[in-house]
Formats: C-alpha cells, sequence, structure tokens
C-alpha cells in the first residue's frame, strides 16, 4: 500500500544557487487595479498548526524571506486545531485582495470528502498560489520505552488491543491517516489522541499518557537530545541527520508519506496579485536564510507555479477520495 508519489526535490547546492541568484532581483511591488500598488498593506499568512512547531517555524522564516520582497510584513497568525482545515476555512471569510493566504495541508483535501457536511470545496473555493515543500515524518517513542525497533512497537500494539495510544497533530492528518493504514495491514487496534501540534504532543509522550507520537520532525532535537527514540521515517530513503534509521518501506510497511503543502488565498484573487505573490515567495523559499530551515528539518523544496499547483490540487483531491472511500475513513 502506497500513498501518492511524492513531488520531485531541488538539491541543496542548486537550491542555494538559485536563492543567491534570485536575490539580486528587485523588490516585487506592481501596479494593481485603479493604479493602487499591490501589496498596499501588511499580508496576513494563515498557519492552521500551533506556536513553535515544525510548520510554523518554517512558515514563519519564508514569511520573512517573502516580506523582504513585497516590501511590506508578512505577519503570522496560528489558527490551530481541526486537523489543520482552520486557515483554509477562515479563507471563506476573507477579501481575494491578495491580502489573506493559508498554508495547505492535506487534510484539506480530506475533510470535505469525510465529513458529513463539507465546510468548504478545495476545487471551487480556494486560489493556488504556490506549493512550497512536504514534511519529513516519523513515529517516536521515549527513549526508555522498551522498543528498539517500529517491528517490536507494532507487535507490542498488536498483543495489546486498544492499550496502545498514539499522538498526532490531528483527524485527518497524514499522520493519523498512515498510522490507521500501518494498523490495517497489521491488524492492530489502538487509540488516536489528536493533538493542536507537536508542543503538546510532545509533553503528552514525555509524560506518559500516550505510548508513540507520530508527527513531523520538530521531533528531530528531542531524539538528538537522548530523549526520545526515533523507530522509522516515512520517507522514500532515510534522514540525513538519521541515517541509521530505517525507513517504514525498510520496517516491512510499504508507505511513503511526504504529505507536500503550499499557500492559497480566496476564491476570485486578480492575476497580477497571484503573480506577484507566487514571485515573491518562489524567491523566498529558495533564500539560503529558509533553505536552512528546512534543512534543519530534513524538508525540500517542492516547488509548484499557481496552474501547476491548482493541477496537483485537483489530482490530489481525487486521490485522497479514492483513498478514502477504500478505507471507509468518515468523521
Amino acid at each position: 500500500m502506497t500513498t501518492r508519489p511524492v513531488l520531485g526535490a531541488i538539491g541543496r547546492r542548486t537550491a542555494l544557487g538559485l536563492g543567491a541568484t534570485l536575490l539580486a532581483t528587485p523588490a516585487l511591488r506592481a501596479q494593481g487595479t485603479g493604479g493602487a500598488r499591490f501589496p498596499e498593506r501588511p499580508i496576513r499568512l494563515l498557519v492552521p498548526w500551533a506556536a513553535g512547531g515544525t510548520t510554523d517555524i518554517q512558515m514563519r522564516a519564508l514569511a520573512e524571506q517573502a516580506a523582504r520582497r513585497l516590501g511590506q510584513p508578512v505577519i503570522v497568525e496560528n489558527r490551530s486545531g481541526a486537523g489543520g482545515i482552520l486557515a483554509a476555512q477562515q479563507l471563506l471569510n476573507e477579501r481575494p485582495d491578495g491580502h489573506v493566504l493559508a498554508q495547505m495541508p492535506i487534510s484539506v483535501f480530506r475533510h470535505p470528502q469525510m465529513a458529513s457536511r463539507a465546510l468548504f470545496n478545495p476545487l471551487e473555493d480556494f486560489t493556488w498560489v504556490i506549493h512550497v515543500t512536504g514534511y519529513l515524518f516519523g513515529v517516536v517513542v521515549r527513549a526508555d520505552a522498551p522498543w528498539r525497533t517500529l517491528a517490536e512497537f507494532l507487535d507490542h500494539a498488536k498483543a495489546n488491543p486498544g492499550r496502545v495510544n498514539y499522538g498526532t497533530p490531528g483527524v485527518g492528518t497524514s499522520l493519523h491517516i498512515t498510522m490507521e493504514q500501518i494498523a490495517g495491514t497489521r491488524g492492530i487496534e489502538w487509540t488516536h489522541v489528536p493533538f493542536r501540534g507537536w508542543s503538546e504532543n510532545a509533553t503528552a509522550l514525555l509524560g506518559g499518557q500516550i505510548q508513540a507520537s507520530a508527527d513531523s520532525s520538530g521531533w528531530a532535537d528531542l531524539v538528538q537530545a537522548g530523549r526520545l527514540r526515533l523507530l522509522a521515517v516515512w520517507s522514500g530513503e532515510r534522514a540525513k541527520r538519521f541515517p541509521d534509521v530505517p525507513t517504514l518501506r525498510e520496517s516491512g510497511i510499504d508507505i511513503v508519506s511526504a504529505s507536500p503543502y503550499g499557500l492559497a488565498g480566496p476564491k476570485g484573487m486578480n492575476p497580477e496579485a497571484v503573480r506577484i505573490l507566487h514571485d515573491a515567495f518562489r524567491e523566498a523559499l529558495f533564500d539560503p536564510a529558509h533553505i536552512a530551515i528546512l534543512d534543519r528539518f530534513d524538508m525540500a523544496p517542492m516547488h509548484l507555479g499557481p496552474e501547476e499547483y491548482a493541477t496537483f490540487a485537483r489530482k490530489t483531491y481525487e486521490e485522497e477520495g479514492a483513498m478514502i472511500r477504500r478505507m471507509g475513513l468518515r468523521l
């Protein structure tokens, strides 16, 4: 069982070179409708995860670099909870003037197909601006846990139905879906505990309220500090910083998951505003300062422009819907 193919990544050296070249370009400001310059005020960037987590840190680094190109601040607003859909939902209430964007996790494509009443239609309600990157996911346990490998942990979970709790960033996220896929392949019954972000997830794990966490690489520092043990990563290849940790495939689970994401705005945005925003965030994506943050979390640039991203959104919606129907997933 294999999830959607992960977008191709650009090598670090290439990205750094491109970033250095793009830095030489002038600020991306242009005349908008009626002679007004765009952007004419700060850009609000809605991030549907809690402050301090992997996505929040990466988005803030991206926003800082984009602001340099746009000549206006890019202000991050955290809207955590509900499995990462609150920022997208907020876009429905915003004017399509280009001054509000949201990070769009893959749960945006899943939630409408899992809910009894869809809150939005991802194919009609948004303007796709730029695809940015994807995560390194993994399963971690406390360093003093008895399981040295993922296989040992899964064997324990199977032998103790209903007694193992695992945490994720929310219902319908890639972490939740993949953990249930893993359970399905091994006949495991365990309990999903959703949190609003890695900080809450880590606190519960370290405090013993849950036995494992499935999350993006915010766990890396605690793993390197010897407080957590990384059992497996979900990437196609082993992570650079954790070469001794096997992938899911190497652990006998035929899944690769990176949950790629980007930025979108309300539907009906002016194409010129979309172009300006895309160009600014593309330069920010490849800026060496932002690349350093991606490297910190073992992430990579996955750039798509507005038209490519819209095509990607349609394909993702169809693929995720097929998986949801196959697994019988409902909220």
